[in-house]
């Protein structure tokens, strides 16, 4: 088997409300960089990719046709407490703080549209 360059055996596709926004959430809270925007037109997002560390997400915008699909994800940061609190300001939702669990520091967040992402720094 040939995975492309840059894509896992397994990767998220989610469906959001303003994808353009959730794009920016990544880039801002957890240093994605957007690989690829395809757009269906002016304002909507058909498909697109962020990169975080060597982890690939595939996102476009809900639709009528495409409704939206959300998921919870895990993601090791540098420091779970800046990342968690970053996100706050940038709009999530605390599931629980970061707190010391035998796999590393680690909290939960529900960003503004509608993902889980539990954010640990491993001990």
């Amino acid at each position: 088997m040939n995975i492309p360059s840059g894509y896992q055996t397994v990767m998220p596709s989610l469906i959001v409300k303003d994808a353009a926004k959730f794009s920016a959430f990544t880039q801002s809270d957890f240093k994605a960089e957007e690989k690829i925007r395809h757009m269906r037109d002016e304002k909507i997002i058909m498909h697109a990719e962020v990169m975080i560390g060597s982890s690939t997400i595939m996102f476009a915008d809900a639709t009528e046709q495409f409704t939206e699909r959300t998921t919870g994800l895990f993601i090791y940061v540098e420091n779970a407490d800046e990342t968690f609190k970053k996100a706050l300001d940038e709009g999530a939702t605390s599931l629980m703080p970061p707190a010391n669990q035998p796999y590393g520091r680690s909290g939960g967040i529900t960003d503004p549209f509608g993902n889980t992402w539990w954010i640990t720094t491993p001990l």
